[in-house]
């Protein structure tokens, strides 16, 4: 097969010898790597692979600062009715590559607040997703929460070479779909009763950044980061989307 015209996603259609419109090539593509067990170091966070003997009790205290089990609902587990069942939960997680479970440690604190996991790693076509993200409340709407996020794209587009990178959620969870669009992904679009899950539908909206989108997306990241922006009280001065133009 050959191809006609440019080789840019952005710049028009490429046709093929029978003038059908292919994508645009991707040459010398590789699988990718998956993703490593080693630790990432940032200012606010450091995310580590989930240890259930390091990281379930600080987790399970942090989390039950949340009272009202909120940051449950939308999660396919838990609440969880005391610290032994969180505890196999957690090593249940910890003893699968996919999803691939990571700690986040709040530096300021030296625990651990939330989780994250990278899933549906498709290291041939270069696809992974992130979710399974719970932040207990202490770590919620925090400069470590937001770089977490960051560290963990970071990984997959800088070190790993990935090609896309996934967000996906109940698509009646509004705080979730409102983090996904602060963070740079964009919507793709809701695949109707895609799961089921606590006895009840899930429609699911799909959000995604690709590696394109990503040196415009990481050069915001690393305005917002920037001690410059960030005033005496360790406030940002400027939001997140303006930097990206989220």
């Amino acid at each position: 097969m050959t191809t006609s015209g440019t080789t840019s996603p952005d710049e028009g259609p490429i046709c093929n010898a029978l003038g059908q419109p292919v994508g645009f090539p991707v040459p010398g593509w590789q699988a990718r790597p998956l993703p490593p067990l080693t630790p990432i170091e940032g200012r606010f966070a450091r995310i580590e692979r989930l240890d259930p003997s390091r990281h379930a009790a600080d987790l399970f205290a942090a989390n039950a600062a949340d009272r009202s089990d909120a940051m449950w609902t939308y999660m396919p587990y838990g609440p969880f009715a005391d610290f032994d069942a969180y505890r196999n939960w957690a090593a249940d997680m910890a003893s699968r590559t996919d999803p691939f479970f990571h700690a986040i440690i709040d530096r300021a604190s030296g625990e651990a607040r939330g989780v994250a996991s990278f899933l549906r790693i498709d290291a041939a076509n270069g696809v992974i997703e992130v979710g399974h993200i719970a932040y207990a409340p202490a770590l919620q709407r925090t400069s470590a929460a937001t770089e977490a996020m960051y560290l963990l794209m970071r990984r997959v587009f800088d070190e790993l070479g990935y090609r896309r990178y996934e967000w996906k959620c109940d698509a009646l969870n509004a705080p979730s779909q409102a983090a996904a669009r602060r963070l740079g992904f964009t919507y793709e679009g809701t695949f109707r009763q895609a799961v089921i899950y606590k006895g009840r539908n899930r429609d699911t909206a799909w959000y995604a950044i690709t590696d394109r989108d990503w040196p415009r997306l990481r050069a915001g990241f690393e305005a917002w980061l920037a001690p410059e922006n960030f005033d005496l009280t360790g406030r940002p001065r400027r939001r997140l989307g303006e930097l990206t133009g989220a």
